[in-house]
């Protein structure tokens, strides 16, 4: 198992900036629009790890898809490093939560699906071995998913996006169906992939303190449609520590943007 506390060093910039600007969407349904998101505008750095708070089902993953080029919005526009986000491209890759591994596929065969998509896999093989060393599961190569825990299954879907070597990786609450105490193994896990690779990381999640402990930037959204509430920073090193007070104080300011102050 890959450890944070062994990389204390800056995160290196390999990953692309991303723009949201302005942009709007909506699903048609019964021959009405239902609103999702109302002019949103955001932007990341290269190499930021920006996480994204809001009510369930106000359009956080929504925009994770626009951003990932699996649909275009109605209205705005989406640039990475500048350029028009207009469709599905290996820079920018999605953890689900879900794993969503090929049961009849090894690990190993599971993490090349990419590369063997874009034909690639006789010349790029030894990217499959280091994803899977990088992730810690370099022993369970010839194993199939049955065989996995969820946390080692999780695993095995960073590696397949890691293999791809992307330059914005999208999470959407990839940890979400983990029990607690590996959740908290794969958030260490996370920070410590992140600062690796230095790609550009956005997370949606429904949990705060994960957030918190996670991104340099916490973005808060309102009820469908979603729009931007606040965007916090997060100005503490890593490793981070869960009971740092300046994490409680962010706590209890953003459960208090989200209405569940009263709660703390």
């Amino acid at each position: 198992m890959v450890s944070a506390l062994a990389v204390k060093h800056e995160v290196p910039v390999a990953g692309a900036s991303l723009e949201v600007d302005d942009v709007s969407h909506h699903f048609d349904i019964d021959g009405k629009p239902l609103p999702v998101l109302d002019r949103v505008s955001l932007n990341a750095r290269p190499g930021e790890f920006v996480a994204l708070l809001g009510p369930s089902g106000c359009g956080k993953s929504t925009l994770l898809r626009l951003v990932a080029g699996l649909e275009p919005p109605r209205s705005g526009r989406l640039l990475e490093d500048g350029r028009p986000i207009t469709g599905p491209n290996p820079s920018r890759v999605v953890v689900f939560q879900d794993p969503t591994l090929f049961p009849w596929r090894t690990v190993w065969k599971n993490v090349a699906l990419g590369l063997e998509a874009q034909g690639i896999i006789k010349s790029e093989r030894h990217r499959v071995d280091a994803a899977l060393q990088l992730v810690g599961l370099s022993g369970f190569a010839n194993a199939y998913p049955h065989q996995l825990s969820g946390g080692m299954a999780q695993r095995v879907s960073l590696a397949r996006a890691l293999v791809n070597d992307p330059d914005i990786l999208i999470l959407d609450e990839p940890l979400g169906k983990l029990d607690s105490l590996t959740r908290l193994s794969m958030q260490t896990e996370i920070v410590s992939l992140w600062q690796r690779n230095g790609f550009t990381t956005l997370l949606v999640t429904h949990d705060v303190e994960e957030a918190l402990f996670l991104a340099q930037r916490v973005v808060v959204f309102s009820e469908r449609p979603a729009k931007l509430k606040a965007d916090i920073p997060v100005d503490l090193p890593y490793p981070r520590h869960r009971g740092d007070p300046v994490l409680a104080d962010l706590r209890r300011q953003i459960l208090g943007l989200l209405g569940l102050d009263a709660t703390w």
